[in-house]
């Protein structure tokens, strides 16, 4: 994607900061599926990004923040780390490739692409339906994505057919297809997909539910983090343990909390209980 379709210049309107607050409100769905795109062999993501307002120290001449994508995310719980995508035009502190780092509450878009479908982008619907239709048009070709109606901002995928998972006992049938924010969407396809393997894994090599990766976190915490319900029931029931804290002091049910998955708190607090 060349530098011109990624970099974005607007200014602090109400429509703007509602986009912004709504991207935060529903970051967790974009983590959600960074979390499995991580683990496939395959990448099943053609783009996933996350947009920062970087101040340019502006005297009057230009814009005072300029409004840029950071890509290859981490995420902690708090803290939003990536690669700036795309050079500056009003400043020359960072550069394409150059590593950085966010708070959540900083952060004013998200997005991320399945074949060339767009899901998040907040404030680019904000703009598109500003547009003519010639206009978004244009727009849209240039990106080279689907971004769907206008006024409509896609979260996830609708799930194309309706099946018994893993936690269809536990949980009922599936909700209906999602186009806007909810509090709760259905649980990621693939979390429900992978359970008899992670089962059979987890029977066969019971360590990795006690093993911690590189930052001190277990996979209960990482998975709870992201809104993984099938895993986080498969690691409990082969020993995981829901009281261990990563190094900053928060369980896996600290970690569900704060993103808001209800359904992964109301299991854990039984589990605590």
């Amino acid at each position: 994607m060349s530098e011109d379709k990624i970099v974005m210049f607007e200014g602090a309107s109400p429509a703007m900061q509602a986009a912004a607050e709504q991207a935060r409100k529903t970051f967790k769905y974009f983590w959600r599926e960074l979390s499995w795109e991580y683990r496939r062999i395959i990448p099943g993501l053609g783009l996933a990004a996350v947009k920062v307002a970087f101040p340019t120290g502006s005297d009057g001449e230009g814009p005072e923040v300029e409004h840029m994508w950071i890509n290859e995310i981490r995420f902690d719980g708090d803290t939003i780390s990536g690669v700036l995508l795309n050079n500056p035009q009003w400043f020359d502190s960072i550069a394409a490739g150059d590593p950085v780092t966010v708070p959540l509450a900083e952060i004013g878009d998200w997005m991320y692409t399945i074949n060339g479908k767009v899901y998040g982008g907040y404030s680019i619907d904000v703009m598109r339906s500003d547009m003519s239709k010639t206009e978004r048009d244009e727009h849209d070709q240039a990106w080279g994505l689907d971004f769907g109606k206008p006024g409509e901002v896609m979260i996830v995928p609708a799930p194309t057919q309706e099946k018994q998972g893993f936690l269809s006992g536990l949980f009922g049938k599936k909700e209906a297809a999602i186009i806007v924010s909810t509090e709760d969407l259905p649980e990621h396809p693939m979390s429900e997909n992978m359970a008899e393997k992670m089962d059979q894994g987890l029977q066969d090599e019971p360590s990795f539910t006690r093993s911690l990766d590189e930052d001190g976190w277990t996979l209960l915490q990482r998975d709870a983090l992201a809104g993984n319900l099938s895993p986080v029931t498969l690691l409990v029931k082969h020993g995981a343990d829901v009281s261990a804290v990563n190094p900053k002091g928060e369980t896996a049910l600290d970690l569900a909390r704060k993103m808001g998955w209800p359904r992964i708190v109301a299991f854990l607090e039984k589990k605590l209980h």
